[in-house]
């Protein structure tokens, strides 16, 4: 399927959200996720399907100061 991740098209064979994050090789429990403007909670990306022209956005951390 093709998706709008961060602002950049992808095509991915992902059905959920959390296949789209092992795909994209995100881990970790400090991302923050949302799918067409709306936050998807990290207990609910493995139910959460992922549609035909989604645009997802993942945030995580960064260090610095």
């Amino acid at each position: 399927m093709n998706f709008v991740v961060n602002g950049e098209a992808l095509a991915l064979e992902a059905t959920t959200l959390a296949d789209l994050l092992l795909a994209l090789e995100y881990e970790g429990e400090w991302l923050a996720t949302a799918i067409n403007g709306d936050l998807v909670h990290r207990e609910d990306r493995a139910e959460t399907h992922l549609e035909e022209g989604d645009r997802i956005e993942i945030l995580s951390p960064m260090q610095g100061g």
